[in-house]
């Protein structure tokens, strides 16, 4: 009997879980803005208050950087890069008082900046470029496509434990070795594409508002110089400091006329860095 018993949830599991996935897989594709085909399980109202609920409690947890002329020269940046975004509206940038040279976006238009990014980002343009990548993870919906990423590799392993599952149980070593098969070749390289791709968004937005699309290279010459030493990049959710300024380079050209159109438009931003 407890054979029978065993054998029919495992059963019963792979059979739901064989169903479940194909059907996710199915209704939840999209488009990226660069054309590339994405699994999107999630609705953009349900990531809009997930993202607005984890804003929220990061500005209760982290220390809000209180100085009035850094805020209006971060939002000045920002307001010149909604402007030509397609989303100009209800966004929302916070500086947090942090010396760590970072920067995040959330789903539902947050965007936070770290007070360290300033000293790495240290003009106009360069911040335009940091900016404008974090817009681009939002206009690219990958908080969707990482939680659905997530969500997908979790049922499959799920799926995979049932159909190893054997009486005694499944095989912990198998099991852990699809684990680290899921992160390394699934969602590591995920997040990877994810970066580059919204350099690229990121580059193009910063054109198209009339900062110098040549100054993101200098960005993530002065983030190289002070990262020092990078992980391996094959294990690194983030590409290495030489694929960004390589992909960058490439797409160099297009940008610069799309900068130099910008200008003859009258798109030249005026924000003054705080002294």
């Amino acid at each position: 009997m407890p054979r029978f018993i065993s054998g029919l949830r495992c059963s019963f599991t792979v059979r739901a879980l064989t169903l479940l996935l194909p059907l996710a897989l199915l209704t939840g594709c999209a488009t990226s803005p660069t054309g590339r085909s994405q699994l999107t399980m999630f609705s953009e109202s349900q990531m809009a208050s997930m993202g607005q609920a984890s804003f929220q409690q990061i500005k209760e947890q982290e220390k809000i950087y209180n100085h009035p002329a850094t805020q209006r020269y971060v939002q000045c940046v920002s307001d010149a890069l909604f402007a030509v975004s397609g989303t100009p509206y209800n966004w929302e940038v916070v500086v947090f008082d942090d010396e760590t040279p970072n920067a995040f976006a959330l789903p539902g238009q947050k965007i936070g900046v770290y007070r360290g990014m300033l000293s790495v980002a240290d003009n106009p343009d360069r911040l335009a470029a940091v900016i404008g990548h974090e817009i681009g993870h939002v206009q690219a919906r990958h908080g969707n496509e990482r939680a659905s990423a997530t969500f997908a590799t979790q049922m499959g392993l799920a799926l995979a434990s049932a159909a190893l599952a054997t009486e005694g149980g499944p095989d912990e070593r198998m099991l852990a070795a699809l684990g680290v098969g899921a992160q390394v070749g699934i969602l590591l390289p995920f997040s990877r594409q994810h970066e580059i791709e919204a350099d690229l968004i990121g580059l193009d937005l910063m054109a198209r508002a009339g900062f110098d699309p040549r100054e993101s290279i200098q960005l993530w010459e002065n983030m190289r110089a002070k990262a020092g030493s990078n992980p391996v990049e094959f294990l690194s959710t983030h590409p290495g400091h030489g694929t960004r300024i390589r992909t960058l380079q490439d797409a160099m050209p297009g940008a610069m006329n799309t900068y130099e159109q910008a200008r003859r438009q009258g798109r030249q931003p005026r924000c003054t860095p705080p002294r």
